[in-house]
C-alpha cells in the first residue's frame, strides 16, 4: 500500500480521507501492525489507488485480476496495426469525402446502438483509419486538407472509444494525441472540442497527478469555444457543455464538492439551451444525460445517499446510446454500493449488462463490485454476483 500510495503522489492523510479512516489506522495497516483488511476494504483501496492488478496490492502472485483494464478485445491487434501503419508503400486512390462521412456516421450509429459496440466499431476501424489517413495525405487545396483532417480527427475519436480500458495505454495515448493534432489542423471548433474532451479524459484516467493537466486542456478548449457560443450550432454548444461537465467530474474525483457541483450547474445551463430531443453524437451530452452526470458527481464525491437520490431523479430510458445507458447503470450501482444496498447494486449491474455487455465487461468499477459481492456471506447475493461475474469474464465458469 505504501509503495503504491507514494507512486500516486498521495500522503497518508489524503488516502485515509478517501477510505474513510484515520491516518493513524492507515499507518498501522501499511506497517503490518493490523491484520490484512477484508475484501471490501481491499477493493476500496484498489479503487482509491487505481490499482490495475490485485496482485500488486495483495502481494499474492496468483491473484491476477485486472480491475480497471479489460481483457483486450479480439480486434485490438487489427486496430493497432491500422494506427501504426504509415500507409505510404502504395499510392491508393483516396476515398470520396461524402463516402467517408457516410461510413463514419454509420460507425458512430453502431457505437451507440450495438450491444457489443466494441465488436461493431472494431470491425470498421481499420478501414476507416487507413482511408482517413490516405484522404488527409492526398488533399490538394487548403480547404480540402482541413476537411480531411476533421474526418481524420473524428476517426481517431472513434478509435479512442474502442481503446479505452483495454491493455494498451501507449496506443490510447498515440490515438488521443494524433486526434488532437488532426483537429487543430482542421481548424474546426467542433473537432477541436471533441479531441480536447477525449485527451482530457485520458489524462484524468491516468491518475491524480494528471488531474491538473486534464483541467488545463479542458479550460483551454472552453476558452477557445466560448467566444463562438452565441452563434454556435448545437454540436459546438454541446461539446462546450461536455467540457464544462468534465471540469466538474475531475473536481469530484478530487473530492472538491463545491467546484464539482458548480461546474455541473454550468453544464446544465448549456444543456437547457439545446433542443429537447438533441443528443451529441460523440459525447452523449444532452438534457437527458444531465441526470446521469449528477449521479456520477455524487458517486465520485462518495456521497452514497445523494447518489441514490440523484439516481431516482434520472430518467435513464431517455438516453438512446446503449453504452452510455449501461455506464449510467454502473454509476447507479456504485451509488447503491456506497449506500450499503448491495442487492440493488447487483440488480442494477444486471440491467447494465442487458443494455451493453461490452460496457460492463470493460468497466473496472463494475468488476470490483462483483468481486466484492462474490465473497458475500449471503448465499443468494453471492450466487447472483458470481453468475454475472462469470458472464462478463471476471470469473471462470
Amino acid at each position: 500500500m505504501q509503495i503504491l500510495r507514494e507512486r500516486r503522489g498521495m500522503n497518508r492523510t489524503q488516502l485515509a480521507d478517501l477510505l474513510g479512516m484515520s491516518p493513524h489506522t492507515l499507518k498501522k495497516i501499511e506497517n503490518g501492525q493490523m491484520n490484512a483488511p477484508g475484501l471490501d476494504m481491499v477493493m476500496r483501496i484498489a479503487e482509491a489507488l487505481r490499482v490495475r492488478d490485485l496482485a500488486d496490492l495483495t502481494g499474492l502472485p496468483d491473484m491476477h485480476v485486472d480491475l480497471f483494464v479489460g481483457p483486450g478485445h479480439p480486434r485490438l491487434a487489427a486496430v493497432k496495426a491500422a494506427v501504426d501503419s504509415l500507409s505510404v508503400e502504395t499510392n491508393p486512390e483516396p476515398p470520396r469525402v461524402p463516402h467517408l462521412k457516410a461510413r463514419l456516421r454509420a460507425a458512430w450509429k453502431a457505437r451507440h446502438q450495438a450491444p457489443n459496440h466494441r465488436e461493431a466499431i472494431g470491425a470498421l476501424l481499420p478501414g476507416l483509419i487507413q482511408d482517413a489517413q490516405v484522404l488527409a495525405r492526398h488533399a490538394d487545396s487548403a480547404a480540402d486538407r482541413r476537411a480531411a483532417q476533421a474526418l481524420l480527427a473524428q476517426t481517431y475519436s472513434l478509435a479512442q472509444f474502442f481503446l479505452s480500458y483495454q491493455p494498451d495505454a501507449p496506443l490510447l495515448w498515440r490515438v488521443a494525441e494524433r486526434g488532437m493534432v488532426a483537429a487543430q489542423e482542421s481548424d474546426d471548433p467542433h473537432a477541436i472540442g471533441v479531441a480536447a474532451w477525449l485527451l482530457a479524459q485520458a489524462h484524468r484516467d491516468s491518475g491524480r497527478r494528471h488531474f491538473d493537466a486534464a483541467d488545463t486542456i479542458n479550460l483551454q478548449a472552453l476558452n477557445f469555444l466560448r467566444p463562438l457560443l452565441p452563434d454556435a450550432d448545437d454540436d459546438v454548444l454541446a461539446i462546450a457543455g461536455a467540457l464544462e461537465f468534465e471540469l466538474g467530474y475531475t473536481a469530484a474525483r478530487r473530492r472538491d464538492t463545491g467546484t464539482a457541483w458548480r461546474h455541473w450547474d454550468r453544464a446544465n445551463e448549456v444543456a437547457d439551451r439545446l433542443p429537447a430531443g438533441y443528443y451529441h453524437p460523440v459525447t452523449s451530452f444532452s438534457r437527458a444525460v444531465m441526470g446521469a452526470h449528477a449521479v456520477t458527481v455524487a458517486v465520485e464525491l462518495h456521497q452514497g445517499g445523494e447518489s441514490v437520490r440523484q439516481a431516482a431523479r434520472a430518467d435513464e430510458l431517455t438516453i438512446p446510446s446503449r453504452p452510455r445507458r449501461a455506464r449510467h447503470r454502473i454509476e447507479e450501482a456504485r451509488g447503491y454500493q456506497l449506500d450499503r444496498q448491495p442487492d440493488v447494486a447487483i440488480a442494477t449491474l444486471e440491467k447494465a449488462y442487458r443494455a451493453a455487455p461490452e460496457t460492463i465487461r470493460y468497466n473496472g468499477y463494475a468488476r470490483s463490485i462483483l468481486l466484492e459481492e462474490v465473497e458475500s456471506k449471503q448465499a443468494s447475493r453471492r450466487r447472483r454476483a458470481a453468475e454475472l461475474a462469470t458472464e462478463i469474464g471476471v470469473l471462470t465458469a
